[in-house]
């Protein structure tokens, strides 16, 4: 029970304490849309995930996931390279639930029609919570269909990368019993521009195997099993850069070699580990085609946009929801914050463009669905994922430090998570 009376003061005129909701209950918006976008099918599934993120302890896992940041274990105690990212116990439970409501997995184990609308939205409604576990979750559900390309490793890897368990182990895949997969694409003097990259793959006397030489500036979630890269192959002709599969150890047991230098000290995404790597002889697997890398991981690419725009979308509907529940409890003046004219014109522009984003990333999920059988949706969907992942991060940003404000003071306290949703939001 909350004391409410100090040995000097009575505490009053403060709202109760933000928590306990279910905010799929509580989002008409974001269930209209399920429906729109033939997903209403997963709204039991969601509808027990949003139950189970409303429970204190899940909030304050991710509380404490961002209050306890990544720890990198370059050497053990013997001098051996280990490249090991030690994180929070919050931070694996988080993983823990949302693995189990199939955030990184759902349209790759249900074939029904909506199912990238379905993840969509756990994503939306794990986003309002903690963002930062979403990174690793993202990029294993955009991860599958690349690895499709290469029948062998699909067959290994899909099993684990779709598991509804959660192993954070560091162990050869053999013996473990899920899996993750990352990404790492952009150097210093490139970043987005991956033709400037400088990265090489030598090949082997084994077929499409290759080892690596070079660095890459942003590996995030360096903790996971294997990750996707891109080089060029030597020998190749100039600009034909390749797709690359690396396991962090090897079929014969051991590490692979390459070398996680540091963790990024980040101004939001705190939680989850970003890294630079170095390459030096890192056995890899190609993928796809020679010199069509860029092409092979574009799926993955354009399914990490999504992810984001779900994530910009999910901390614009939650910093509204925080601002409503502030402004309709807190009295200024002679009424309520809500009651106010200037107060409330500001609420509704936020709740005017956060169901905007929400039908926007909606509709994107949907015609990400619909692509394989319908050219317009496919056409659709390779031209507004770029533009509403830029256009929600830009408004996201935004939007959250407008309802940070409605707050006043208190929302500028690390207790309130407002200042953590402002710092993911341009993220």
């Amino acid at each position: 029970m909350m004391q409410k009376t100090l040995s000097t003061h009575e505490v009053f005129n403060q709202p109760n304490p933000y928590g306990g909701y279910n905010i799929l209950a509580r989002d008409p918006i974001l269930r209209e849309t399920l429906k729109r976008e033939g997903a209403d099918w997963a709204e039991p599934q969601l509808n027990t995930f949003a139950q189970d993120l409303a429970d204190p302890d899940v909030i304050r896992h991710g509380y404490l996931a961002n209050r306890h940041v990544p720890e990198l274990h370059t050497h053990d105690n013997f001098g051996h390279r280990i490249n090991e990212v030690h994180l929070h116990p919050s931070w694996h439970e988080l993983m823990k639930l949302a693995r189990r409501h199939e955030v990184h997995s759902l349209p790759w184990r249900h074939s029904k029609p909506g199912s990238h609308v379905a993840r969509a939205a756990s994503s939306m409604l794990m986003a309002q919570i903690e963002s930062g576990s979403l990174c690793p979750l993202h990029m294993t559900y955009a991860g599958v269909p690349v690895l499709r390309n290469s029948p062998a490793l699909s067959t290994q890897w899909e099993p684990l990368l779709t598991s509804l368990d959660y192993d954070p182990r560091y162990r050869p895949i053999a013996d473990k019993k899920a899996a993750l997969i990352g990404m790492a694409m952009t150097e210093k003097q490139g970043g987005s521009d991956l033709r400037a990259n400088t990265t090489t793959a030598r090949p082997t006397m084994e077929a499409g195997v290759y080892e690596l030489t070079g660095h890459k500036w942003f590996f995030s979630a360096p903790m996971v099993d294997c990750f996707l890269t891109v080089a060029y192959v030597e020998g190749a002709p100039p600009g034909q850069i390749s797709c690359f599969f690396v396991p962090f150890w090897l079929p014969d047991g051991t590490r692979n070699r390459f070398s996680i230098m540091r963790l990024k000290d980040k101004l939001g995404n705190r939680s989850n580990p970003s890294s630079e790597i170095e390459y030096n002889g890192t056995l890899a697997w190609r993928v796809g085609d020679e010199g069509k890398g860029i092409r092979t991981i574009i799926e993955m690419v354009n399914l990490t946009r999504l992810g984001c725009a779900s994530i910009s979308t999910g901390i614009m509907r939650q910093t509204l929801f925080r601002a409503l529940h502030h402004t309709q409890q807190r009295s200024a003046f002679g009424k309520k914050l809500v009651d106010k004219p200037l107060m409330s014109n500001v609420l509704a522009d936020l709740a005017l463009e956060s169901e905007a984003a929400t039908s926007l990333t909606m509709r994107l999920a949907g015609s990400i669905d619909r692509a394989a059988v319908d050219q317009h949706e496919a056409r659709f969907s390779r031209v507004v994922t770029a533009i509403t992942k830029y256009w929600l991060a830009k408004r996201a940003s935004a939007n959250a430090f407008e309802a940070l404000e409605c707050h006043g003071g208190f929302g500028y306290i690390e207790d309130s998570m407002m200042p953590r949703f402002y710092r993911e939001a341009s993220v």
